[in-house]
């Protein structure tokens, strides 16, 4: 067995970082790397900690996640960003694509949807949830 996938959570919503970390704590070989309150917070933490994947909100300020993923992965393109977001909009789907994101996910999205994510970034498969999906 190898390393367990290191996680980033990059949301400025408390209640959005508790949820996702219950769901990460739930995931067997996971482990929570670090939280970012925002996207500055988020560049910072991935140099740091070299997570495996983020776990990206798209609308925080200062700097939101389009522009973190776009110098993260910039800086270390073994990365892998899902792109997370309340509206499940296919134009900020593509547009994380784009940017280098694996994934892309509705905050609507139930934890199984979150886990499914996860595991198939981590396995190096691309993933948007199927809400978003037909509407590409």
């Amino acid at each position: 067995m190898g390393n367990p996938i290191a996680i980033l959570i990059a949301d400025d919503n408390k209640l959005m970082r508790q949820t996702l970390k219950l769901i990460i704590a739930g995931i067997h070989d996971t482990r929570l790397v670090g939280e970012a309150t925002n996207g500055e917070e988020a560049i910072a933490l991935a140099k740091e900690h070299l997570p495996d994947i983020i776990l990206m909100d798209i609308y925080m300020t200062p700097v939101n996640g389009f522009e973190a993923t776009r110098k993260i992965l910039k800086d270390d393109p073994s990365i892998k960003i899902i792109g997370l977001s309340l509206h499940n909009q296919p134009s900020y789907a593509k547009n994380m694509l784009q940017l280098g994101a694996k994934g892309y996910i509705s905050k609507n999205s139930n934890h199984n949807e979150i886990i499914k994510a996860i595991q198939k970034v981590a396995a190096g498969e691309k993933y948007i949830a199927p809400d978003i999906e037909e509407k590409l």
